[in-house]
């Protein structure tokens, strides 16, 4: 009896050991899995439709370029829902994840979504989709530049305080926080400006199958609500989600059971202190920075 009560534990304990080893190489098995998963592939999973969100100020882009040219790159992924809720924010970060919108539209269906507001840099994203749906109270167009600088000379000459800097030419100074901009570098800058706002409204031109000259019309740096933006055919459809998706199914034949997965960008907790710290950064960048160039929705210069 002794021995058999030897063997019915030892039989229990083995049981247990193969028990541990087997959770242990499942665990294994899910943390590779998850580990392998590229940043901004939208998570494990079959075929999917992802919903790409980009919110917030726009800096460089890189982060947002690299998403969507792995959301490009991963067959699973059938079509992107490109959720945009931006004012807008550096030229160069808009451009860059505008290009970076073409190509993935070259690969698979791509549908803009406006939110509350893509004005500006945000609309420019937008206009490299090949479909634009937007609520009817969505601010959106802004289509301009803006390059902002300040002249606190006056406030030195009170202080006792003068400035003279050693420049190799007359506008490798301007503009200067220092100094009182010359009519020379006002017209250098404006034109640096302008020559920007010509690339902007090429990129709209193009992506909205519009003349140039009426963008221009429409490109003196206002704001339109969905509605308005619909009928100067600055969008295409008014809408959310639904109407993007019955797009993608209609005209791109995309399968309406496609599920819709948000992609993963880190906890929720992450997302809200990365986009957090990036206004504080940009919105200090266009505070102190004269060198750059911003296209950035802003209320108080909209016109009437």
């Amino acid at each position: 009896m002794a021995l058999e009560a030897d063997a019915v534990i030892d039989r229990r304990r083995l049981k247990r050991r193969l028990a541990f080893w087997r959770i242990l190489a499942v665990a294994a098995l899910v943390l590779a899995a998850v580990i392998a998963v590229p940043h901004g592939s939208g998570g494990i999973g079959g075929p999917r439709i992802a919903r790409y969100a980009i919110n917030g100020l726009i800096g460089d882009g890189r982060e947002q370029i690299d998403d969507l040219d792995k959301l490009r790159g991963d067959p699973a992924v059938r079509g992107v829902l490109l959720h945009l809720d931006t004012p807008g924010g550096a030229v160069s970060g808009g451009e860059g994840i505008h290009d970076a919108v073409i190509k993935l539209a070259q690969a698979k269906p791509v549908v803009a979504v406006m939110d509350g507001t893509a004005a500006s840099a945000g609309y420019m994203i937008a206009v490299a989709a090949p479909y634009i749906v937007a609520r009817d109270s969505t601010l959106t167009g802004s289509i301009g530049v803006i390059l902002e600088t300040g002249d606190i000379s006056g406030l030195l000459d009170k202080l006792g305080i003068k400035s003279d800097p050693l420049v190799s030419g007359p506008l490798k100074g301007q503009p200067s926080f220092t100094q009182p901009m010359s009519p020379a570098g006002h017209d250098y800058l404006q034109g640096l400006v302008m020559d920007l706002y010509d690339q902007f409204v090429g990129l709209v031109a193009s992506g909205r199958h519009m003349d140039p000259a009426r963008v221009r019309q429409l490109a003196d740096g206002r704001a339109y609500t969905g509605r308005q933006a619909l009928a100067l055919s600055l969008v295409d459809e008014i809408g959310g989600e639904q109407q993007a998706l019955h797009w993608m199914q209609t005209k791109r034949h995309l399968a309406a059971d496609l599920p819709v997965r948000d992609v993963q960008k880190g906890t929720v907790f992450d997302q809200m202190l990365k986009s957090s710290l990036a206004d504080i950064v940009v919105t200090a960048q266009q505070t102190l920075r004269v060198d750059g160039v911003w296209a950035l929705w802003q209320p108080s210069l909209m016109r009437e």
